[in-house]
């Protein structure tokens, strides 16, 4: 029987099919680091990894010449924290988890844009600390959403789904950024360059994925572009976004507002993010719902169910 690790505890349901097909073992201690990585490849025949464990080039590296994991079945879309390229090259098959996700993701942007515009937040903190005092004509006004320019950076399955809830739920105008060109079945004009979006929209959300080729996309130069009362938020992943150049931002009310439910160096939060109240963090909720986490879980697991039966995994990347 083949060895499966399963790095965080996930769905029960699929933990117990998985148990019928492998030699499981689930780990409770959090996230691999690379030492753990490298141990791990030389351990298990399969891993179903998810985002934290770090899969480096190096941990490959040190692997080598006592390899044997040949699949690493991830549970989430983004998979920037697996060296691809590393795995192909030691011939380790990887897949990922698309699609399922793609709603509930889009519904935590929508909370973070209507929660930052109507300073949610803030509000929430003020009841439960006991000082509200009852209702006031000019207390916590925020901004209005209906009718306004929301930019989307990065036009894929959730930036489009994100883009549908803005345009046919708030009758948002949409306009969006993406490296290639893009065909949309609703309007939205794709916007030749980053600060172009940046620039005219009132909401920015960022949509890509994950990676080098993103890494501080969004930086001071981007953040600049915005307007003043302009609103960012982010759920794509954490280092696509210049942390400090946006913590600046905020600061020197060049932005309005930020709601962000990732996090350039997860789980720490800079302080200065954690004292602004015109900021909405969440502790990356993006695919939070029992029923997203159940289907993340089982795409993960029919990956490494087909790669075991000798076929190719159908979300391999």
């Amino acid at each position: 029987m083949k060895t499966l690790l399963i790095t965080r505890p996930i769905a029960e349901a699929v933990i117990d099919q998985a148990r019928e097909l492998f030699d499981v073992t689930v780990s409770e201690t959090g996230a691999l680091d690379e030492a753990a990585a490298e141990q791990a490849l030389q351990s298990y025949d399969a891993i179903l990894p998810t985002l934290g464990d770090l899969f480096s080039a190096q941990a490959f590296a040190g692997a080598a010449g006592n390899m044997r994991c040949k699949m690493l079945g991830n549970f989430g879309v983004g998979y920037n924290h697996i060296d691809v390229a590393a795995a192909k090259q030691a011939g380790v098959l990887v897949s990922n988890t698309p699609d399922v996700l793609t709603d509930a993701t889009a519904d935590i942007a929508m909370t973070l844009l209507l929660a930052t515009a109507r300073r949610a937040g803030e509000g929430e903190r003020l009841v439960r600390s006991g000082n509200w005092g009852g209702f006031g004509p000019k207390d916590l006004l925020g901004t209005h959403v209906t009718g306004k320019t929301v930019g989307i950076v990065g036009m894929g399955r959730i930036g489009q789904a994100i883009a549908r809830r803005c345009h046919f739920g708030f009758g948002m105008d949409v306009v969006f950024y993406n490296r290639s060109a893009k065909a949309v079945d609703f309007p939205a004009t794709q916007l030749p360059t980053l600060a172009d979006t940046m620039g005219a929209a009132d909401f920015v959300v960022v949509a890509t994925p994950g990676g080098a080729a993103t890494t501080h996309l969004i930086d001071s130069a981007a953040l600049s572009a915005m307007k003043p009362s302009g609103i960012f938020v982010n759920i794509s992943r954490g280092e696509v976004v210049d942390e400090p150049a946006l913590v600046a931002a905020l600061e020197t009310g060049q932005i309005a507002g930020a709601g962000l439910d990732v996090y350039e160096n997860e789980p720490v939060v800079p302080d200065a993010l954690k004292a602004m109240d015109h900021c909405v963090l969440l502790p990356h909720l993006g695919s939070a719902t029992v029923e997203t986490r159940q289907a993340m879980g089982q795409m993960a697991l029919d990956n490494i169910i087909a790669w075991s039966n000798g076929n190719v995994p159908p979300q391999s990347v």
